[in-house]
């Protein structure tokens, strides 16, 4: 046994720290078209202390880490481009704090958006977070990483708009807080102290984040997500920004794809309402339907596609795999509301090329004031054909970002390189001095972010 294991072994337990090929392998890919990339150590801690110990390790031997949350990014940024250890960060998911009236809670960074899910509606009915449109398994740390956003998004902002403080060992194994816990006064805000925003967006690059403070919202007790169709995609922009004049509606998606063949050519705006009266509810179908729509149903331009009476959460990804082979990725932007017509319309005509049914969807952050859109692009895992085709898709979305002056959502490799290629000098050489500042040994995921 190498003295890398055993000092693994040793921080975690023999049961918590692998070099085997069956279990290096489950590491070596994610759920996209990236290739595998191995590991050589996987590990998986249960405090902040163990992290801790483990980059103390990390850093004498000068061998690469990588933190990976729910595995759920699909691009893969935790894989270990440079091989080294897997920090698998799944087994810090205890519920730390609530303050039901501060509305807030604070969670170890591990832990999924299912659980925190699950805990709120048990114990506190009345309370919610913002929910991604990954699968319930993706973690509070891995979306913040991201700059995640949620169901949510609409009015709230990115899930990283929606934290009170955060606990991070750094680079070099030190722990800093931030917001007010780093002070001792609580996790309740992240004002008014210096703005130290290091660690979200980064990839894991600058920091593990162990530690999170989340801001909880109102749960209403009725949940109903109605359907708006319109044909035209020109329309979109101005069809969203009537609906979000309003300030009624909890979360607004439009989506098309070209499966099933009813939906092709067609654009669905998702509009999900809740309230906890009934007649909450009536009011505001009311003001969105009879008011702010109307003049869309009167000219025949739109319609109304459905008032349903579901009462869960939308869940974007169940909609990801029409190909049945196990594989999908997509590319996502965020983009002003008025590029949806154009982003559809290439996006259509890339899928088309590369022989994938097309499938995209936007998502409104704020109050209109972005756009999260997304180019999906589906994939046999056994085929691989279909994953050659749609990585080319990929990349071919991403030049298309850039070239609409748009910015590339969590960006692969290629996609990040696309993006430092434009970007201000000044600001690429800070990221630069942040990077060698925190990672003198440059350890944490190399590969990602990398400014030469």
């Amino acid at each position: 046994m190498g003295k890398i294991l055993s000092a693994l072994m040793e921080i975690v337990g023999e049961d918590h720290a692998s070099n085997r090929n069956e279990e290096l392998f489950t590491y070596s890919k994610d759920l996209g078209t990236a290739p595998p990339q191995w590991p050589e150590y996987v590990v998986v801690p249960k405090t902040t202390a163990e992290v801790q110990k483990i980059v103390y390790l990390a850093n004498q031997q000068k061998i690469p880490i990588v933190p990976l949350g729910g595995g759920m990014t699909l691009a893969g940024l935790a894989l270990p481009l440079k091989g080294g250890i897997i920090i698998d960060l799944k087994r810090l998911d205890t519920i730390l704090e609530i303050n039901p009236e501060a509305r807030y809670m604070v969670v170890e960074a591990g832990i999924s958006n299912g659980k925190v899910t699950a805990f709120l509606k048990k114990n506190h009915p009345r309370l919610m977070h913002s929910e991604p449109g990954a699968p319930p398994a993706a973690t509070i740390g891995g979306n913040l990483a991201i700059h995640g956003q949620g169901d949510l998004a609409h009015p709230y902002g990115f899930n990283s708009d929606m934290i009170n403080g955060m606990e991070v060992v750094l680079p070099t194994g030190e722990i800093a807080r931030f917001g007010s816990c780093a002070v001792g006064s609580g996790w309740y805000t992240m004002h008014p102290l210096p703005d130290l925003g290091l660690f979200c967006g980064w990839s894991g690059c600058t920091g593990i984040i162990t530690k999170v403070s989340l801001k909880l919202y109102p749960h209403k007790k009725f949940r109903y997500t109605d359907m708006f169709v319109v044909q035209n995609e020109a329309l979109i922009p101005e069809i969203l920004n009537e609906i979000t004049h309003l300030g009624l509606t909890e979360d607004l998606l439009s989506s098309s794809s070209k499966i099933p063949p009813a939906l092709d050519g067609l654009h669905h705006i998702s509009i999900n309402i809740a309230g906890d009266l009934e007649t909450e509810i009536e009011f505001k179908r009311h003001m969105i339907f009879d008011v702010a729509l109307s003049k869309y149903i009167r000219e025949g331009s739109g319609g109304i596609g459905g008032l349903s009476d579901e009462r869960s959460r939308p869940q974007v990804s169940k909609s990801s795999d029409w190909k049945k082979g196990g594989g999908f990725e997509y590319v996502g932007a965020i983009i002003p509301v008025s590029a949806y017509p154009e982003c559809y319309r290439k996006g259509v005509e890339i899928s088309t090329r590369h022989e994938i049914p097309y499938t995209v969807l936007g998502r409104v952050i704020g109050c209109a004031h972005a756009m999260m859109f997304s180019w999906s692009y589906a994939f046999n895992r056994a085929d691989q054909d279909t994953i050659t085709h749609a990585r080319n898709a990929l990349h071919e979305t991403d030049d298309l970002v850039m070239e609409m002056n748009t910015t590339i959502w969590k960006p692969a490799v290629y996609g990040q390189n696309l993006m430092m290629s434009r970007m201000d000098p000044v600001t690429k050489a800070l990221m630069k001095k942040v990077k060698t500042l925190l990672d003198p040994n440059n350890i944490m995921n190399p590969g990602n972010w990398e400014v030469i």
